[in-house]
């Protein structure tokens, strides 16, 4: 009697050990990253995450001078790529594609002119200089051969910000997935990549926040991701004033220069893929204002999306795909 005692104390420890959450904290690329799994593993996963957002930001970060992705906008030309660059640059290469370019990873030049970018920006920043700058512009004139990045221009300035947080989350994905979990949720900044059940038993549940300017934050919408990932873009949060008063976007117009005119206030992508990829999809959502999305969307069944405009009459409303919960 008492081996059958222990047995079911010890079997209950091992149960419980193997049903615990465990909550990771810290910051990655400028904002907050919260990291949910189930696991019995009592490995230091804080340091083994810190790690690989430390292996992307030496990759792909336009914020460390030493980066790859830096030197080469310097005009390395010398410099080999890592894997993680060639599978972003696919990525991007291939958004760019199905978006007409609308997606370019190349206007970086153009986001530090408009003082949006890790480099200095251009006072008096006039249509002449605008123009001049867009001859740079172009992810169609940039390839990769032999690990090295070749460019038509040299001037050519390129910035996988738009893309590469959520490329960090998948990173850090794979590796928890590689490690035998199977129930997790990954954020940074808002994007997520989700796997799995909470420790409730329910699908992660993620809300969507209102466009409040006055930086205030309340939530429009919840969604439930079902081993599925989500990224949000918005013009609410980061914007300039300029000495009009005018308030202009951080998400530029790759076929202008200029900020995108956009009746999208937030986009919200959800799809069964890496984060990275849907988080150039709602940037590009922005750009294509409510019409283009739907026609995309249209295009593109494996996408859902959650949109915040303004209507005709400036008034705030929202559109969902039917597919979504």
């Amino acid at each position: 009697m008492k081996k059958w005692i222990v047995f079911i104390w010890l079997f209950t420890l091992i149960s419980c050990k193997e049903n615990t959450y465990k909550h990771i904290r810290g910051n990655a690329f400028g904002t907050d990253l919260n990291v949910k799994l189930k696991t019995s593993n009592n490995r230091d996963w804080k340091k083994s995450i810190d790690s690989l957002v430390e292996i992307v930001n030496n990759s792909l970060s336009t914020y460390r001078s030493n980066s790859i992705i830096s030197k080469i906008n310097k005009g390395d030309t010398i410099i080999k790529v890592d894997t993680l660059f060639k599978e972003v640059y696919q990525k991007a290469k291939r958004i760019y594609r199905e978006t007409d370019g609308i997606f370019d990873p190349t206007i970086g030049v153009l986001v530090n002119a408009w003082d949006f970018g890790p480099e200095k920006k251009i006072k008096n920043l006039d249509s002449i200089t605008i123009k001049n700058l867009m001859e740079e512009v172009g992810f169609d004139k940039i390839k990769i051969a032999s690990n090295k990045v070749i460019k038509e221009n040299p001037k050519t300035y390129i910035d996988f910000n738009a893309i590469a947080k959520g490329y960090g989350i998948d990173v850090i994905g794979r590796f928890i997935e590689k490690q035998g979990v199977q129930n997790y949720m990954v954020e940074i900044g808002g994007e997520v990549r989700a796997k799995g059940k909470n420790q409730r038993g329910k699908f992660w549940r993620i809300g969507i926040e209102n466009p409040n300017f006055d930086g205030s934050q309340s939530y429009n919408k919840v969604i439930s991701l079902k081993d599925e990932s989500i990224a949000t873009s918005g013009t609410y949060r980061k914007y300039k004033i300029d000495k009009n008063g005018k308030r202009y976007a951080h998400i530029l117009n790759t076929k202008t220069g200029y900020p995108s005119k956009s009746n999208v206030l937030s986009a919200s992508v959800i799809g069964k893929m890496d984060c990275a990829d849907v988080d150039g999809y709602a940037t590009t959502f922005i750009a294509l204002g409510l019409e283009g999305c739907k026609t995309f969307l249209q295009k593109h069944p494996e996408l859902k999306a959650f949109i915040i405009y303004v209507d005709k009459d400036g008034k705030l409303q929202t559109y969902q795909s039917d597919k979504l919960d």
